[in-house]
């Protein structure tokens, strides 16, 4: 009979989960990672720290930085099966207040930030996005830590496979 996972293990298991949906969804949008770590402190279980965004007139920074920030949400939930919203907070946070800025009110901030999460959605759904978190979180449970280097390094490896 296998061993069940003791709820300490699942929280660091859905946490690798989370930062990896960050990380990922960074890369897929040419936000440079830093690094990736799910070494807990007094305010987070986990945290993707990212480099100094390259920024280019012809894209939407707002829409870029929301998909990341909701892709720990997304992530998460693709592997829970329910999204967290409570664990979630400030992800969520940060991105209503963008949209927000954008849509003026926050019935229409609600819907953007509805369209932003389904845009995470749709992007960790693809086959080599996926692997990359899946290569991600194993690392993660490995080390701890992930450097910038290595997680562009498993997302480019990933991506090559499809």
């Amino acid at each position: 009979m296998a061993k069940r996972p003791s709820d300490a293990e699942n929280l660091r298991q859905i946490t690798a989960y989370h930062e990896a949906g960050h990380a990922v969804l960074a890369l897929a949008l040419g936000r440079p990672v830093d690094w990736v770590s799910i070494r807990p402190d007094r305010q987070f279980l986990g945290l993707c720290a990212f480099r100094k965004a390259i920024f280019r007139p012809s894209e939407d920074w707002l829409e870029r930085e929301a998909i990341i920030a909701l892709g720990g949400l997304a992530a998460e939930a693709r592997f829970t099966g329910a999204y967290c919203w409570e664990g979630a907070g400030r992800d969520y946070d940060y991105v209503f207040d963008l949209a927000k800025s954008r849509a003026g009110n926050e019935r229409q901030a609600e819907r953007l930030v509805n369209r932003f999460l389904a845009k995470a959605e749709h992007l960790l759904a693809r086959p080599a996005h996926w692997e990359a978190v899946e290569k991600f979180v194993e690392e993660l449970l490995r080390m701890e830590e992930i450097s910038g280097r290595a997680a562009r390094h498993l997302f480019r490896v990933e991506r090559k496979k499809r």
